[in-house]
């Protein structure tokens, strides 16, 4: 499946008071390269793998596959991940006719907020909200699997 998505910074915690679902989010890379990354995810009560391939030349588009698994199954892959385990909170805020996915991080990437919303066109149109900042779309620094080896409290 084609994944068309948006990234920005957020400028304020405004968002929780707004959010209808939030869960905690584990995740281990077993791949970390740009053109390929494998993910482990412990979300809730339910486990994933994802492969995402990399992205277009815009950096808003890439392949995604994702599979539930196990919980079990991924606790026990989440073992054998990379070193650089990403710690975070999601929130679901709901805009119109979107979903931004707001994630607040934790541990060596405390103090970073990202906000993401999946589009179904490169040009679709989406209403902002007032606590959304700066687009880092195409800045690889702020993907996840760029964060694990790379956590944000080390560039300050």
């Amino acid at each position: 499946m084609l994944e068309i998505e948006r990234k920005f910074l957020v400028t304020s915690d405004a968002f929780k008071n707004e959010a209808f679902a939030k869960n905690r989010i584990t995740q281990g890379y077993l791949s970390s390269i740009p053109e390929r990354t494998v993910r482990v995810r412990l979300k809730g009560e339910h486990g994933f793998l994802t492969i995402k391939g990399a992205s277009n030349e815009t950096g808003l588009s890439r392949y995604e596959w994702e599979k539930e698994i196990p919980v079990e199954e991924a606790q026990n892959l989440i073992l054998l991940c990379e070193k650089g385990i990403i710690d975070k909170t999601r929130f679901e805020v709901r805009l119109g006719s979107h979903i931004f996915e707001v994630d607040e991080f934790y541990g060596e990437n405390e103090g970073l907020l990202i906000a993401e919303v999946e589009l179904t066109s490169e040009t679709e149109s989406f209403e902002k909200p007032s606590w959304l900042g700066q687009e880092v779309t195409n800045d690889k620094r702020y993907y996840n699997s760029y964060l694990s080896k790379n956590p944000f409290k080390k560039w300050l």
